[in-house]
C-alpha cells in the first residue's frame, strides 16, 4: 500500500445480533477521519465476511459483536482469512466483549478489542499507528 491509498476497513455484523448502532457510529466516524470504510451490513456470515474482505481489498476488518458469541464468530474469521492466505487483513473487534475474554481473543489473532466507552479517535489512532500510515494521506 502506497501512501497515496487510504486505509480500507471493513465493518461487520457477524450472527444474528440485530444491533447496529454502534457499528454505524464507529464506521461513519471512521469515513470522517479519512478512512475508506465498508459496512457490511446485519447477520452476516463469518465466511461472508472474509469474502467481502477480500473483495474489497481491506487492510481492516473490524468485527461489532454484541451477541455473545464473539469468541467463536471471530474465531472463525480468523480461520477463515487464514484459509484465504488474508492474514495481513488486521482484526479488530468492538462491542460487548467481557474482560476476561480479551486476552483469549488477542491469541487467536485479534489485534485489538475496543469496548463501550472506546473513541473513534482512539480505534483510529490504532489502526493508523499499526498500518503505519494515516488515513487521509
Amino acid at each position: 500500500m502506497n501512501q497515496q491509498e487510504r486505509i480500507r476497513v471493513l465493518i461487520a455484523k457477524p450472527g444474528l445480533d440485530g444491533h447496529e448502532r454502534g457499528a454505524r457510529v464507529v464506521a461513519y466516524g471512521l469515513r470522517d477521519l479519512g478512512f475508506e470504510v465498508i459496512y457490511t451490513g446485519l447477520r452476516q456470515t463469518t465466511a461472508q465476511i472474509v469474502q467481502a474482505a477480500i473483495q474489497e481489498d481491506v487492510d481492516v476488518i473490524g468485527l461489532s459483536i454484541l451477541s455473545g458469541a464473539h469468541l467463536t464468530l471471530t474465531e472463525n474469521v480468523i480461520k477463515g482469512l487464514k484459509e484465504n492466505q488474508a492474514e495481513d487483513i488486521l482484526v479488530i473487534a468492538g462491542g460487548i466483549i467481557p474482560e476476561e475474554d480479551k486476552p483469549a481473543m488477542q491469541q487467536m489473532g485479534v489485534h485489538a478489542v475496543f469496548t463501550a466507552g472506546s473513541s473513534i479517535e482512539e480505534i483510529a489512532d490504532f489502526i493508523k499507528s499499526t498500518k503505519g500510515e494515516s488515513a487521509d494521506d
